[in-house]
């Protein structure tokens, strides 16, 4: 791998991995309160590694729930991670089986946001770099779980403290960060408007995948803006043409 692309994803990982630590510590704690051990609260995180569908997941587990039922709710919740997989894998093409592996074990939100960005801006997204900036976030994210799960008992009440708040702040921060898109403004209101619809007419989780998917339709039918012309390659086909 090449060690200054590593580095520069170890430098841009550690940021997300500072802001992730509250959320870790978190579900760490509430993994606990609801009965869950520190071994069990720290496989769930090392293997899930997604904070939202980790968080459904230990509450449903409070609530006696079958364990396909479980499974179902977090495949819901993490459905989103389907389309992060097909929209990032135009980059990725020149990655081993291996690496792609990694690559979509790894794959969360900001990691998403962070690779299309680079990718985007016409930078090679490497694999070397992409693993920097994944396993500077991972590792903490398993660490702070296990804390969070020993420190539980002094953090109280999440809601006290304003801590629920923080995780759809942290993703609506995500969100944001593609605001200069086409078409960014009636996409993001209609998944925001069916996600609302679907949380009261059908329940969490799936308002999550609902207002997603009803996003993706508008996308689909909204007519592409119309592009700018490349004067650069005019000028070339012309000078072709003459010769």
């Amino acid at each position: 791998m090449n060690r200054a692309d590593f580095v520069e994803g170890l430098r841009g990982g550690s940021a997300v991995a500072l802001a992730s630590a509250p959320f870790g510590a978190l579900f760490g704690a509430l993994a606990v309160e609801n009965g869950m051990s520190l071994s069990e609260a720290a496989f769930m995180s090392a293997t899930v590694y997604a904070g939202a569908s980790q968080m459904v997941g230990i509450e449903l587990f409070g609530h006696n729930v079958h364990a396909w039922l479980i499974v179902l709710s977090i495949l819901a919740v993490n459905f989103r991670h389907v389309l992060y997989s097909a929209a990032l894998a135009r980059y990725i093409g020149h990655f081993t089986p291996v690496q792609k592996f990694f690559t979509f074990f790894l794959l969360v939100d900001p990691q998403f946001a962070e690779a299309v960005k680079r990718a985007e801006s016409g930078r090679q997204l490497t694999f070397a770099w992409y693993f920097g900036f994944a396993i500077i976030i991972y590792i903490p994210w398993v660490l702070i779980s296990v804390a969070g799960g020993m420190l539980g008992g002094f953090i109280g009440d999440p809601k006290a403290i304003g801590l629920d708040i923080l995780l759809p702040a942290y993703f609506l921060g995500i969100v944001l960060g593609f605001r200069k898109r086409d078409n960014f403004l009636p996409v993001a209101l209609v998944s925001a408007v069916a996600s609302v619809f679907a949380y009261r007419y059908v329940g969490s989780p799936w308002h999550v995948s609902l207002g997603a998917a009803a996003g993706i339709v508008l996308a689909a039918v909204l007519p592409l803006p119309p592009q700018e012309p490349d004067l650069e390659a005019d000028a070339l086909q012309s000078e072709v043409h003459e010769v």
